[in-house]
Parts: structure tokens; sequence; C-alpha cells
């Protein structure tokens, strides 16, 4: 089968390249630039929101995986709607003028997350009312848009695969962003009690949601048209998990405890005070409400939908994913400790 890996040049896209290689795929990758080399991979460079652009990397292609997105911490408005909404706009087009029949989306677990607890949520929740951030509100209009796409009487069949905290191997964002928070000597204090439970996956079980999805979509599939949560299946506090990393590459876990509704409107007034200063200063702050929200509150979702419909279930555990992202991260070990 042939396929083609938008965004396959970055994080989560590559390990999905690699696991497609492997699994006998004829592989193409379109993205803004080329970060590595692979003599089984076709290249495409472009804009994704341009059907010219496009149009080279699908032809003769069976199935396109969509994870390209702006990083989740970019606070720029205008570029999730034009490359989360526009472009996967263009992108269904771009795949029905070119005859491609399935469609998997790289969706977030996020759009039906609104800054307060939820306690194993299926994906029939509503999407969030008030997303926390231009990320969650763009993911959310873009999953619809794919959806909404599947198109049986065309042959053309769409789904989307929602991952939450997706971890491993050359993480460009939670391991560097935390390992940098410690070295800053940020890392001392945990927000709330330290018990809110938390979905984090290991990206190679993501890459396995988006494979199985790839392969049960088609005619009279009932896995067409829906959305899925893909997680490890193993809620674990945020704290504990990040502990973990920090621990496993010598650094201190934090040890104080801050009330979370504190820091929660403590944030809130950072903001506040963002916003009116606008006119006249700009104030980029990472110290957000939904920052806050993410790390002191209960995020973690059911994935019984996959397990049922898609034969879904994680093939790395937790724990050994743990393992493998420290040793793969070794080079930012803590010098000062000693070991």
């Amino acid at each position: 089968m042939k396929c083609t890996v938008i965004g396959g040049c970055g994080f989560l896209g590559r390990h999905l390249v690699e696991d497609l290689l492997e699994k006998g795929y004829e592989v193409n990758v379109f993205d803004m630039k080329t970060t590595f080399e692979n003599d089984k991979v076709k290249f495409f460079t472009g804009n994704l929101c341009l059907k010219q652009d496009l149009l080279p990397s699908f032809e003769g292609v069976d199935v396109v995986f969509h994870c390209a997105s702006p990083p989740p911490s970019s606070n720029n408005k205008d570029l999730f709607y034009r490359v989360n909404y526009e472009g996967t706009k263009n992108v269904v087009a771009t795949c029905k003028a070119a005859g491609v029949r399935k469609l998997v989306l790289t969706s977030s677990a996020s759009v039906i997350y609104e800054g307060v607890d939820i306690k194993n949520g299926t994906e029939d929740l509503p999407y969030a009312y008030r997303p926390i951030d231009y990320y969650t509100e763009t993911k959310a209009l873009q999953e619809t848009v794919v959806l909404e796409a599947n198109n049986p009487a065309d042959d053309f069949y769409t789904a989307a695969i929602r991952p939450h905290g997706i971890f491993g191997p050359r993480d460009p964002q939670l391991v560097p962003i935390t390992v940098e928070t410690a070295k800053a000597g940020k890392m001392k204090f945990m927000i709330g009690d330290g018990n809110n439970l938390v979905d984090f996956t290991y990206v190679k079980n993501v890459v396995h949601g988006h494979i199985l999805a790839a392969q049960k979509l088609g005619k009279g599939s009932s896995v067409c048209g829906k959305a899925y949560h893909i997680t490890n299946d193993e809620p674990i506090p945020f704290w504990t998990f990040m502990s973990r990393i920090l621990v496993g590459l010598d650094y201190d876990p934090p040890k104080y405890h801050i009330p979370y509704y504190l820091i929660y409107y403590i944030a809130m007034l950072v903001q506040l005070i963002g916003y009116i200063l606008s006119p006249f200063v700009s104030i980029q702050s990472t110290f957000t409400p939904m920052r806050v929200a993410l790390a002191g509150t209960y995020h973690y979702y059911s994935c019984e939908r996959a397990k049922k419909e898609m034969g879904y279930k994680p093939l790395i555990s937790l724990s050994e994913g743990i393992q493998l992202t420290v040793e793969h991260f070794s080079h930012l070990r803590n010098k000062k400790s000693g070991s």
C-alpha cells in the first residue's frame, strides 16, 4: 500500500514513517522542509494550504496520514487557523482530487477539555465550549472537517485519532522543556495535591493507533467517520510522571505543594495584566491558566471504543516507554549530580 504522511518530518510523523516502512508500506513524506534522510522515502516540500504543492505527493496514494500542526505552545491564532483549519480543508479537497480513498487525522484528546476535570472521558463528550487555547479550538474545527468528509458514496473514508500527552525518543517539547525548567530551579513545586491522574502516551502506541485506523477504514467499516482516543490506558498522577522523568535524568523531583486555585488565579491575573498592557508592550508569558490547568486537573480518557472497533492495545507499557525515553535523552542528564 502506498501512503503519504503530512508532517512526516515531525516528532510523531517520523515515528509513523519508520513503522510504516517496517510494515512494507511505500511512503511519501510531505512537510515544510526535509529534516532527515531515508532512501526508502520520497520527500515533498511545500505549503499544505496550496493544492499545487500538495497534489504531487498524493498521486497514486491509497491513504494519507495528516500529522501536521503548529506546536501547542504557539500562541499565533492566525497560524493555527490557517494550518489546522484552512490547510485541512485543502488536504480533504486534494485527497478527493487525487483519488485518495482513506484519510487518517492526528487530532487531540484536548478537543473536549475545558480546563476542568475529565475522568475516563469518552468520544461522545461534546467539543469544548470554551477551548483552552487556539490549538484546541482549531483541532476541533479540523476534526469536524475530516469526519464530515467521510463519504462511502464517493469511496472516501476518514477517521481521527485523539492521542494525549505524547512522549518518547526525539520528543522536541516535553522532556527538553522539563529539563530546562529543572535547570532553572523551577521544578521544586507541584501544583495541587499531586493526585490528579493524566494520560501520557508513548509515541509508538499513537503510531499503532493510526495504522490500525488506516487498515480498518473501508466500505462497511464501523471505524469510518469516527474519532478514537488513543492512550497508554494507564492514567498516572501528573507529578508522578514528571518526577520519573526528572529522577531518571538525575534531577530532583518536585517536593513542595502549591494550592491549585491560588496559582490558577495568579495566572489569570498575569494574563489580565498582559491583556491590559498589550497596546503598549508585548508580554509573552509561559505562566498561563491553561498550563496550570494541565498540571493540576484530572484529564484521562477511555480507549474502549478503539479497543472494541479497531482492536487497539498499547504495544509499549508506560514504564517501558519512560525508560526508553530517559535512555534516549541521556545527553540531558544532570552533570552536577555526580552520576
